[in-house]
């Protein structure tokens, strides 16, 4: 009886928000229509309100000022609308599910109780005196992720509020009518994460802020860690509690960070696509979000093809000639590593007194400035200035001398030829600056038109010079494979080298060399400094070598880093002992918090395979039951397909939207993919997907990192097919991503 009344009153409450609500946005579409217009008149009428006046130097600046105040003013008009609309989109949101969270505190000492509504954005009454909701960021609403009822406390600006809470209540509330309601003394109660876990995996990620548990929301209001460290078992929510974390830095620092000061890096497009709505959910833009390999694409040369990591782990995964494979191992493991970064440093230190090598300057097949020419140059400026302020030098000089040879060019016969083809701007412009100067001499115009020609043929040139393109930098990294050797030279370097050698020969860069050259050009050439990041965060941390995470520690020196990841799903060969999740490589102050529990698979799903897991003993399921992993085994592979489709028939039948078959490879993936594809409606995802739907998919596991499903089968979980120790954590990350049934065929 006492619930039936607490319900109805809590419903009635609800009403009167959304009603407050209703009127709110009256008055916000009252305003922006309002805005709209005064916008609409403000661009038609602007020159018209605008003082044009050319003739005096002081009229100039007039004018100038005139323009500048008009746009700021039509600027500002512009700005207020789109805040106004970003309020109705959030009022909208608020009106579905007004909040998810209530708790009675008392501040000490002897302070009246206040009742406090959480939801995901703050909202006042009309008269703006009293809140309604509170942000799930704001300071006070900490208590409802850390605290049971009793005592409690909450960090302010300006220091720690104590007090008491006496009620923690929770709710689920879908188009304003409660569906659920619970009191409780734990952190979120198992009811309102059954409910949120229970339902069919979604093609995007969803915000958790009703459901974040108490060491996910240290993840997320984390402010003064430099490097936070999450190591999270699979299914823990870290990815979720970063994304959060992102909204309340937003949130938190908002008066000096936005969106562009953060950067994410995520393991593949698909996961991009996925995680895409949770920021715009808690009315956040979404920040830059990229694969570390498109980051790297970005600074090196266009004509050189760089190996994507999955590239590297599919040939890895499917090499058969032992040789290779050990030789590509021992390259892998060597480039992985910081001893790799002092190689490196050695070698660009003996670059000071020579090895630079250069590119001839060409124009019209004819070589301007030779390489050889640009070394002797480059050498004879002092050695203790900086290979890249050197470079520098060598690029203004050549500005200097292509110059003279425009100059010089000008008065060939082709420039002639060249004044026919161009623009008639061109010989007006030419027309107007005779008649400036002397309307009789046509001399003057054809200068004036030789000297256009000339300076659009070297415009190409001085670019490419200004971008230091006469620097011969894979060639400078080649020879350090073939001309020269470190003071200790590592186990197997005459291998190493001599592979790299022909990789570099052919223009192609293996994924383990491509971290390593960027880091070369930019300390050859100047080092593109990311000073406007503020936070870096990396997910699938797990997956970065040492040598990849000292290099981001150099081109990020003032940024604050989180990096997630879970050490048992270290798929590539280096990543057991050369991770920046593996705290002996951490060098700085840092914080780590590990997150033991998992909450996407049911206990069953769990407890098979925690097994399978290097730290499978520290993982706790969530008590949520499901049936048990069902295991096949299957004498006669050549009923593989009608195997899958029975499998996949009756997984359907039990309403499962998303299904996703894991292959170990992807050379696997294609085989069962053309075995399938004209018996059911399936996807094939690889690298290039950028967006995930609903169905059946099949695809290699390293491609399904982060991404949850329905029902999941190994169409191979023979210990014939994972047969290596590293193949553990594989199967480990495959078995890991099934939410509600997983299937494992041997």
């Amino acid at each position: 009886m006492g619930h039936d009344k607490n319900i109805r009153s809590e419903q009635s409450r609800v009403d009167d928000v959304i009603q407050e609500i209703n009127k709110k946005e009256e008055k916000l579409y009252a305003k922006a229509g309002g805005l709209k217009q005064s916008i609409v008149d403000l661009r038609k009428n602007f020159w018209e309100d605008v003082t044009v006046n050319l003739e005096e130097m002081d009229d100039v600046i007039e004018t100038q000022a005139s323009i500048k105040q008009q746009a700021e003013l039509l600027s500002e008009r512009e700005r207020s609308h789109g805040e106004i609309a970003k309020e109705l989109k959030t009022l909208d949101r608020l009106k579905d599910s007004p909040y998810f969270g209530r708790i009675d505190f008392t501040e000490k000492p002897g302070n009246e109780k206040e009742q406090i509504y959480i939801g995901i954005a703050s909202l006042m009454d009309l008269e703006e005196e009293n809140f309604l909701i509170y942000d799930w960021r704001a300071p006070i609403s900490s208590l409802y992720y850390d605290f049971p009822p009793g005592e409690a406390y909450f960090n302010t600006i300006n220091g720690t509020i104590s007090g008491e809470i006496s009620l923690k209540r929770q709710f689920i509330i879908r188009q304003g009518k409660i569906n659920g309601m619970f009191d409780t003394g734990v952190t979120i109660v198992d009811s309102l994460l059954q409910t949120a876990l229970g339902n069919n995996a979604s093609t995007t990620m969803k915000s958790i802020v009703a459901t974040i548990q108490k060491e996910q929301n240290k993840i997320i209001r984390n402010e003064h860690s430099n490097l936070l460290i999450v190591q999270g078992v699979a299914g823990s929510g870290k990815t979720s509690a970063v994304l959060q974390r992102i909204a309340y830095l937003l949130y938190r620092f908002r008066d000096n960070l936005n969106s562009d000061n953060l950067l994410l890096f995520s393991p593949n497009p698909l996961f991009s696509s996925y995680i895409a709505n949770v920021l715009p959910e808690l009315g956040e833009t979404n920040i830059s979000q990229t694969t570390f390999l498109n980051f790297l694409r970005d600074g090196i040369e266009k004509n050189i093809t760089i190996e994507s990591p999955f590239e590297q782990m599919e040939f890895t995964l499917t090499c058969k000639d032992e040789a290779k494979l050990k030789e590509r191992k021992q390259n892998m493991y060597l480039k992985s590593s910081i001893e790799y970064k002092s190689i490196l440093d050695e070698y660009l230190g003996s670059l000071e007194t020579q090895g630079v090598q250069f590119k001839n300057i060409k124009f019209q097949n004819e070589v301007l400035v030779s390489k050889e020419r640009i070394y002797d140059y480059f050498y004879s400026l002092d050695d203790t200035i900086s290979v890249p302020n050197r470079i520098e030098l060598v690029s203004k000089w050549l500005l200097k001398e292509l110059r003279e040879y425009q100059n010089n060019e000008k008065q060939k016969d082709w420039v002639l030829d060249q004044v026919e083809l161009l623009d008639k701007e061109d010989y007006l412009q030419a027309y107007y600056q005779n008649q400036q100067v002397d309307e009789d001499d046509f001399s003057l115009e054809e200068d004036f038109l030789r000297t256009e020609v000339v300076k659009k043929q070297f415009a190409p040139m001085r670019k490419r010079v200004r971008k230091y393109a006469f620097v011969n930098t894979l060639t400078t990294f080649r020879n350090m494979f073939t001309d020269w050797g470190p003071s200790q030279k590592p186990a197997n370097w005459g291998t190493i080298c001599s592979l790299t050698h022909e990789n570099l020969a052919r223009k192609w860069l293996t994924w383990e060399d491509a971290t390593a050259y960027h880091y070369f050009r930019g300390k050859l050439i100047g080092n593109k400094e990311y000073r406007s990041i503020r936070h870096l965060f990396i997910d699938e941390a797990q997956d970065y070598s040492a040598f990849q995470f000292a290099y981001m520690k150099e081109i990020f020196p003032y940024t604050r880093m989180t990096l997630l990841g879970d050490i048992n799903q270290a798929i590539y060969s280096y990543a057991s002992d050369m991770n920046p999740l593996v705290p002996d490589l951490i060098d700085e102050n840092h914080e780590r918090i590990t997150l033991t529990k998992s909450y996407r698979s049911t206990k069953e799903i769990v407890e098979f395979t925690k097994a399978y897991a290097p730290d499978g003993d520290i993982i706790e399921p969530f008590e949520r039951s499901g049936e048990p992993p069902k295991i096949i085994q299957l004498e006669d592979r050549t009923k593989l397909s009608v195997t899958l489709i029975e499998n996949i028939k009756t997984l359907q039948e039990k309403n499962f939207e998303t299904i996703a078959i894991i292959c170990k490879t992807l050379e696997e993936s294609n085989q069962l993919y053309q075995l399938l594809h004209d018996k059911i409606a399936i996807r094939q995802i690889n690298e290039e997907t950028y967006s995930f739907e609903k169905g059946i998919v099949i695809l290699p596991v390293y491609l399904a990192k982060g991404i949850e499903f329905d029902a999941v089968i190994i169409p191979d979980g023979s210990p014939e097919h994972y047969n290596q120790e590293s193949d553990r954590t594989l199967f480990y990350t495959a078995c890991t991503r099934a939410m509600h049934s997983l299937t494992v065929i041997r």
